[in-house]
């Protein structure tokens, strides 16, 4: 699979070298993970997705890129009881999601030269997760392991049509131990 992963983007990486465009964003957002035999967890997250359009057009392009979420979920308590004992609660649970994604962009977004003022996208594709699922005879647990994914959104054109704001939808499905269906919704800026 590594194999596969790597041929994959030395490939896009050599197509790429003749005047293809790179683009970029960040924002903020929540997933939603949704384990067979444990509790649903919401995790606040952070999302950077680079990406490199391969086709390009004065209206759409497809590109492929990496869409890496990382969340958090929980909380952390520390402090004196009344009889001056100390305690700590610790319920602080880690995602990470790391998907190749091939999407397909229309409008704004699809390209820095494209002058339309609202864009979308839609794409699927494959990836990495890792994501807490709780406490069990005090131990934190993670399911980690690969799965299908997809996404979609919309894009709207900010200043000079270069730049552009994306609400974007994803979803990712775990094949391996607790199978947890993983739901996000992300709000981000496009460079």
């Amino acid at each position: 699979m590594k194999k596969t992963i790597l041929f994959f983007v030395f490939a896009l990486s050599i197509y790429s070298a003749s005047s293809q465009s790179f683009m970029h964003g960040a924002g903020v957002g929540f997933l939603v993970s949704n384990p067979s035999n444990a509790d649903t967890k919401v995790f606040a997250t952070l999302h950077y997705y680079p990406q490199v359009a391969f086709v390009q057009t004065g209206a759409f392009s497809v590109s492929a890129g990496i869409p890496l979420t990382v969340g958090l979920t929980g909380s952390y308590n520390a402090g004196y009881s009344s009889n001056g004992g100390s305690y700590e609660e610790n319920t602080l649970l880690g995602l990470i999601q790391v998907p190749l994604m091939v999407n397909f962009n229309g409008g704004a977004g699809s390209s820095k030269e494209n002058e339309q003022r609202v864009g979308y996208f839609i794409g699927g594709g494959f990836g990495y997760h890792s994501t807490g699922i709780g406490e069990f005879d005090d131990k934190k647990h993670y399911t980690k392991g690969f799965g299908p994914a997809a996404n979609a959104g919309l894009r709207f054109a900010v200043g000079s049509h270069q730049k552009n704001i994306e609400a974007r939808l994803s979803y990712m499905k775990g094949l391996k131990d607790f199978k947890p269906s993983m739901f996000g919704l992300n709000a981000a800026f496009n460079f």
